[in-house]
């Protein structure tokens, strides 16, 4: 019973970021299936969302975004009307939901109470990736064919920003201690750095040996960046400076990344039906702990932080689903 109460008094420590990494040795995850839980309908699917407060899970899904309560692990509702939907955001303090719609180049705005829109705001051509910053209360919609991103003040629903990129944005992050929100450019083999007081790029960092990033994950306590690499590989980069700091192998097409600061391990998604876990040992050391076999096609993916489940999407037309895996 110590040893218990020890490991997790370190678990709650290193997640605040008050203990050294040495202290807390890498261990095997132990991740394995819960359930699964069938959506159906017609349509592709692109990101999911954790609304951890709420309990809530949001699936992009062709022309809506599925909910799902993640207690009941069953299907609550829907966002109708987002016509080649990628993303959700959720912005707390605004009580406002926002999605983004690739196929009209726009972003919806729903109460996440009602899940009805309350308006639609215009973005640059395709937006993909959708973020949300707590430290200026900001929407960011990241434009795959517009190469910019859409700043928009989340308790208006005002477009505040639109800023250029040097080529095509995936996935990216927010570090609102830092003042700075961080973006893969998957052409370009570079991560862009933004002022998010300005809204202007201040840095542009290459990711080499890494190439077409596309997944990007945060531990905000250690200022540790991960992103997943379509040549098998995850980068654990220093977020104040730029600089690699480790990587590990991952499996192939990778499209997300997950980061869980409670148990300081870091999700790669994969679409050849499976998960690289690895363990954050120290500032410059990651290890592989499970390589956890999920289903084909499954390549993007959502952390609950207060269950510490994953969620995957995959399926098409009646067999859409999401894969529910936990410890």
């Amino acid at each position: 019973m110590k040893t218990l109460t020890t490991n997790r008094a370190c678990l709650a420590l290193l997640a605040l970021g008050l203990l050294p990494f040495t202290n807390f040795p890498a261990t095997a995850a132990d991740y394995h299936s819960l359930k699964e839980i069938l959506v159906g309908g017609a349509g592709g699917y692109d990101y999911l969302t954790a609304d951890s407060a709420a309990h809530r899970l949001y699936v992009s899904h062709g022309t809506k975004a599925v909910v799902i309560d993640t207690d009941k692990n069953e299907v609550v509702g829907e966002i109708a009307d987002t016509p080649g939907i990628h993303g959700i955001a959720i912005a707390p303090e605004a009580k406002r939901g926002f999605t983004s719609n690739g196929r009209e180049a726009k972003t919806s705005i729903f109460d996440p109470e009602t899940l009805k829109t309350i308006s639609k705001v215009d973005t640059g051509a395709n937006p993909d990736a959708i973020l949300y910053d707590p430290g200026q209360q900001e929407i960011y919609t990241f434009n795959g064919r517009g190469n910019s991103a859409t700043v928009i003040e989340a308790k208006t629903g005002k477009v505040v920003a639109t800023v250029p990129l040097s080529g095509k944005p995936e996935a990216a992050v927010a570090d609102p201690k830092a003042g700075r929100v961080y973006c893969n450019i998957e052409n370009k083999n570079e991560i862009a750095v933004i002022d998010t007081k300005t809204h202007q790029v201040t840095a542009t960092w290459p990711i080499a040996p890494g190439e077409e990033a596309s997944g990007m994950a945060f531990d905000e306590a250690h200022h540790r960046i991960f992103i997943g690499c379509h040549n098998k590989l995850m980068e654990m980069i220093d977020s104040t400076n730029g600089k690699i700091v480790a990587s590990v192998p991952i499996g192939d097409g990778v499209d997300g990344n997950a980061f869980d600061p409670g148990t300081q391990l870091a999700f790669s998604s994969n679409g050849d039906g499976t998960v690289t876990i690895a363990h954050e040992d120290a500032p410059d050391k990651l290890t592989v702990v499970q390589t956890l076999k999920t289903q084909r096609g499954a390549r993007t993916i959502a952390l609950d932080p207060r269950t510490h489940n994953i969620y995957l999407a995959t399926g098409s037309g009646e067999s859409f689903k999401v894969l529910v895996y936990g410890r």
